[in-house]
């Protein structure tokens, strides 16, 4: 090769201009190559970041469904646990209750009759032509909208006082199968009766009573400020009227059977009396003789020496006993007693201003 042809190839190669397809690093970038690499950059992890929180309510949304699904399992297990409890308690009354009966020499209790969803059973049984003779007369409409042939017949007995004579549990702050009285008759008398019937009526004026107060006290609380409801006071306040009327259940069941002892409805009916007529220190008076008692403390001159002296025991012999230390449930009731009265003295104060209890 001749040195015009070298020339000339080396030309050739130098003058080559590179193609476009082959990468060429640049040294240099336009500020809108810059801008839109950055807008990529940004762009990528934006979507990075919405995919991560999407991921993220998908678990949380299946964990909260997880949770409410065995929230649900939990409640119907209670719910089906309560219910099978309360079935189980329900016989263990009955057969206490037939054992008691039995003990006393009292009849069985009656059997209970299979209730029917029909309306075809046996307090159903009325001839068509006399309930709708009857309705008629009375001037009232044979079959009200919607009502079943149950509800008819119970409408045409209470309107022809034909009522059968099942005890009916009333509304109150406590239900009782007791018949309360009217305001008039609840004035109990100063001393417990010794007939049986006198003492039930005397059963009624006591739950009556008592059923008045925690009306009264329940209405007094609600009639409170927002402001005073949510301090703690008047939260305190609450409470304790709920308590009382709680611990106050166990006393109207005594009510209800009749069996509460004549040494604590003694001292219960001078109780109630004193606070009806606003005696309320005196009131006070005889809950601390049926709470506390009189036992003679030993301390003073019935210890003297190191030998106890042997009349000492006579004092007070019958008082020893405190009722409020006998079992749990007495004494919650008593001291639902004496909140009542606290709460009566402030509905219904006295005229004298010495009766108020400190």
């Amino acid at each position: 090769m001749d040195f015009a042809s070298l020339m000339k190839s080396q030309i050739a190669a130098s003058s080559k201009t590179p193609s476009k397809s082959e990468p060429r690093d640049k040294k240099f970038l336009k500020r809108a190559e810059i801008e839109a690499q950055r807008e990529a950059a940004y762009r990528a992890s934006q979507d990075s970041i919405e995919k991560q929180r999407r991921e993220k309510l998908d678990r949380k949304r299946k964990a909260e469904e997880d949770e409410a699904e065995r929230k649900l399992e939990r409640e119907e297990k209670k719910r089906r646990l309560a219910e099978e409890s309360k079935v189980i308690r329900e016989q263990e009354q009955e057969q206490e209750e037939r054992a008691r009966r039995k003990r006393l020499g009292l009849p069985d209790l009656p059997k209970e009759q299979p209730k029917n969803d029909d309306e075809s059973g046996a307090e159903e049984d009325v001839d068509e032509n006399i309930l709708v003779d009857d309705l008629r007369k009375l001037h009232e409409p044979i079959r009200l909208f919607g009502e079943t042939q149950t509800q008819r017949i119970q409408r045409w007995r209470q309107l022809t006082g034909q009522m059968s004579a099942q005890p009916v549990l009333t509304t109150g702050p406590i239900p009782t199968y007791l018949e309360l009285v009217q305001e008039a008759e609840m004035k109990v008398p100063a001393k417990a009766p010794k007939s049986e019937t006198d003492k039930k009526f005397l059963f009624r004026q006591l739950a009556s009573y008592f059923t008045m107060v925690l009306e009264e006290w329940g209405t007094a609380l609600a009639e409170r400020d927002p402001e005073v409801k949510d301090s703690y006071q008047g939260k305190a306040a609450l409470n304790s009227m709920i308590q009382a009327r709680e611990h106050l259940r166990p006393f109207f069941k005594k009510l209800e059977k009749g069996d509460i002892d004549d040494s604590v409805l003694d001292p219960v009916v001078e109780i109630v009396h004193a606070a009806q007529e606003r005696r309320y220190v005196d009131a006070n008076d005889g809950y601390l003789r049926l709470s506390i008692g009189k036992a003679a403390w030993p301390i003073g001159v019935t210890m003297v020496g190191i030998h106890e002296r042997s009349a000492r025991e006579k004092l007070h012999e019958s008082d020893k006993t405190a009722h409020i230390m006998s079992d749990e449930t007495t004494r919650k009731y008593l001291q639902s007693i004496k909140r009542c009265l606290s709460f009566a003295q402030t509905r219904w104060p006295p005229d004298d201003h010495l009766q108020l209890m400190g």
